[in-house]
């Protein structure tokens, strides 16, 4: 049985470490308060670009751009994104699981591997992998997604793949974080292909100067902004995986503070009891 003594530093290291997953939790809250508005003032914007392109669609011929050519699929491409730390309980794991289950489903896959918690995984299953990404930071701008976005393309145009899948974890709520893989090229202009999106107006537009140039100006930002837009959600989806992460440490760190308060009274009374019952016996045997 451990003493006291040693019980009481166990507790205090404890404490310690409770002290730290606190800290992280309230940081994580902050981030994910600021993560969370990003994700839903971008939401719209990205809503209303597919808009434009479901009012283009029915105006345009469907080979009029790269973008929108469909080929017999030999080899799609993955854009896996997923955090660059750690600290996050399943999220990325889940994350990554879905990417391969997804993979099993087509001829062949390579992925675009964005944050180092996805590099690190690919690698070491050995997947093959075209480009890597890292390090873009708690306020990602589209400066930073851009290059992500030209490299997808990239591919897909000179036909190295034949679609382009974005993996990535959509934020609904704190509790609820949802591994979603979804088909960015070629684009293909559905109505109510967006989730909360308004139905599309009957009335008749008018683009200037012609529907082909509007699409070949709306199709590369639309790109551009799926790609933002997957990455805000997964930011969004890291600090609140990260914050149920540091609350259940800290809940578990708590628990088990109690536990060893608990065995270090009892050690302390066994040694108490232990000295009255050594001075009782001493007074004993000196009357005798």
């Amino acid at each position: 049985m451990p003493s006291e003594r040693d019980i009481r530093r166990r507790i205090k290291s404890i404490r310690n470490i409770e002290q730290v997953t606190k800290a992280m939790e309230t940081v994580s809250a902050s981030k994910m308060r600021r993560a969370q508005t990003a994700v839903l003032a971008s939401r719209p914007y990205e809503e209303r670009l597919r808009t434009v392109l479901n009012d283009l669609a029915p105006h345009t011929d469907p080979e009029s751009h790269p973008l929108l050519a469909r080929r017999e699929v030999r080899r799609a491409g993955i854009v896996l994104i997923t955090s660059d730390r750690g600290l996050v309980g399943a999220l990325n794991t889940n994350m990554v699981r879905a990417a391969l289950r997804h993979a099993e489903t087509l001829p062949a896959a390579t992925y675009l591997a964005v944050g180092r918690k996805a590099i690190g995984a690919l690698r070491r299953l050995r997947q093959p992998v075209g480009a890597e990404f890292s390090n873009l930071g708690d306020r990602p701008t589209t400066h930073d997604t851009n290059a992500v976005a030209r490299v997808a393309q990239e591919e897909f145009l000179a036909g190295r793949v034949d679609e382009v899948y974005l993996a990535f974890t959509r934020f609904v709520n704190t509790v609820r974080l949802v591994p979603t893989i979804r088909r960015i090229l070629p684009l293909v202009p559905e109505p109510g292909e967006v989730e909360g999106a308004k139905p599309l107006p009957t009335v008749q537009y008018i683009f200037e100067p012609d529907p082909e140039a509007v699409m070949e100006a709306v199709l590369p930002r639309l790109i551009e902004i799926a790609v933002y837009q997957a990455v805000l959600e997964s930011l969004a989806s890291e600090h609140s995986a990260r914050l149920v992460a540091m609350r259940n440490a800290s809940d578990a760190a708590s628990d088990l503070i109690e536990e060893y308060t608990l065995a270090a009274n009892k050690a302390r009374q066994w040694r108490i009891t232990r000295e009255m019952l050594e001075i009782a016996s001493g007074a004993e045997a000196l009357s005798k």
